[in-house]
C-alpha cells in the first residue's frame, strides 16, 4: 500500500458543508478513508455526503459554537485517525469598527470552536494513539496581512500558536499536528472577499501569485499528505500554499 493512501483510516472533517472542508472530505474518501463530516447547513452537508466515494462514511449536523453540539459530536464518533479543522469565517471589519461583539463572533467560530472540539476529542480518547494526525487550516495572511483583515488574521495567528503547543503535547502519544496556510483559493470565501472589496482586488492578488489562484483540491491534496503515513516524521509544521 502506498504511504500516501488513507485506507483503514477514519477522518473527521469540520466545516465540510462547503469550500475547503467539502473538498478535503471528498479527496480523503478518494484516497480510501472513511470520512466523518460535520457542518451547520444540513442541505449542503448532505450534498458533500453524497459526493463521497466508498462506504462507511458518516455525517453529523452540528454547530460547533454550541458546547452541547460539540459534546454530541464527540460522543457520536468512533475512534479516528485524523482530524481536519476547516471551520472559520472571513471577517472584513476595519480596525476602527471592531467591537467586543466582532471579536467574540470571530474567535468563537474561528478559534474557540476548534480548540474546544480538539479538547473534547482528546479528553474522550477518540483520537487513536500512534500515527494519528491533526491538521489546521490557517492562512498565508498571517505572513502577508491585508487591510481590513485584523480579526481574520488574528484568529488564524492564534490557531498557529495553539497548533505548535499542541504538537509538543501530543508528540509523546504519536500524534502529529500541522498547519497549512493557503493563499487565495477559489471558494465561496473568495467570493465573499470579492463582494467586500472588488473583483479588481481579486485580480491584483491573482497577478501577484506566480501560479495564479489555487483550487480547493490543491489544498485538499496537501491535507491528505499530512493525514497519510507519508508525513509520519513531520509535526509542528507550517506549509504555505501560495502559488509563489
Amino acid at each position: 500500500m502506498s504511504p500516501f493512501e488513507l485506507n483503514g483510516k477514519t477522518i473527521l472533517v469540520t466545516g465540510a458543508s462547503s469550500g475547503l472542508g467539502k473538498q478535503t472530505a471528498i479527496t480523503a474518501s478518494r484516497y480510501g478513508a472513511k470520512v466523518i463530516i460535520t457542518g451547520r447547513n444540513a442541505v449542503r452537508l448532505d450534498e458533500t455526503f453524497r459526493s463521497l466515494l466508498g462506504e462507511g462514511h458518516m455525517q453529523i449536523l452540528a454547530d460547533l459554537t454550541i458546547q452541547a453540539d460539540i459534546d454530541r459530536l464527540v460522543a457520536g464518533i468512533p475512534q479516528i485517525h485524523g482530524l481536519v479543522h476547516s471551520t472559520g469565517i472571513s471577517d472584513m471589519t476595519p480596525a476602527s469598527y471592531i467591537t467586543s461583539d466582532t471579536i467574540a463572533k470571530t474567535f468563537r467560530i474561528s478559534f474557540d470552536a476548534i480548540v474546544l472540539l480538539t479538547s473534547g476529542v482528546l479528553r474522550k480518547k477518540k483520537l487513536v494513539k500512534n500515527n494519528s494526525a491533526i491538521v489546521f487550516i490557517s492562512s498565508i495572511s498571517t505572513r502577508y496581512p491585508f487591510t481590513g483583515g485584523a480579526m481574520y488574521v488574528s484568529a488564524k495567528a492564534a490557531i498557529e500558536g495553539y497548533s505548535r503547543v499542541l504538537a509538543k503535547e501530543l508528540a509523546p502519544r504519536g500524534t502529529r499536528v500541522n498547519c497549512i496556510a493557503p493563499a487565495l483559493v477559489r471558494t465561496p470565501m473568495m467570493n465573499e472577499t470579492a463582494e467586500n472589496y472588488s473583483q479588481e482586488v481579486i485580480t491584483q492578488i491573482e497577478e501577484r501569485q506566480l501560479l495564479g489562484l489555487g483550487n480547493p483540491d490543491d489544498v485538499a491534496n496537501s491535507i491528505v499528505f499530512f493525514l497519510s503515513d507519508a508525513s509520519k516524521w513531520i509535526t509542528a509544521g507550517h506549509l504555505i500554499l501560495g502559488g509563489g
